[in-house]
């Protein structure tokens, strides 16, 4: 996982930094149990403040996403975990309603975006079995 940070941005480092640690366990880049870098490491890497690193981690931890464990490190949580599981519906929801918007401006009647819907899930599901 690489993090970019922008000194720039009106968004908190911190923020940055739980943004793009919590998008890469949505995506699946980051997977269950797998430990993130150490506070120290992590803010040597990107030239910051422990504590910067510390309030990130803090607050992954409190939203459900990592699990602090004393001496061990911070570990991805589990996706079966209820707040990533209503995360993960939620960006569901986010991209169906614009999925549904596009489909209402090509004047795309529903059970056409039914049958789209469905091939696009039959080719993922033939693509991954192959």
């Amino acid at each position: 996982m690489k993090l970019i940070i922008s000194n720039v941005s009106s968004v908190p480092i911190y923020e940055q930094i739980k943004q793009q640690v919590k998008s890469a366990i949505l995506s699946g880049e980051l997977q269950e149990g797998e430990i993130l870098p150490s506070l120290r490491t992590l803010a040597k890497e990107l030239k910051i403040s422990v504590l910067t690193v510390t309030r990130a981690y803090t607050e992954l931890e409190q939203e459900g996403f990592v699990q602090n464990l004393q001496g061990r490190g911070c570990f991805v949580m589990s996706r079966g975990s209820e707040l990533i599981h209503e995360q993960l519906l939620r960006k569901i929801e986010e991209h169906l309603s614009e999925a549904i918007h596009t489909a209402e401006l090509a004047e795309l009647p529903l059970d056409e975006l039914h049958r789209l819907l469905n091939i696009l899930w039959e080719e993922k599901n033939h693509d991954e079995l192959s």
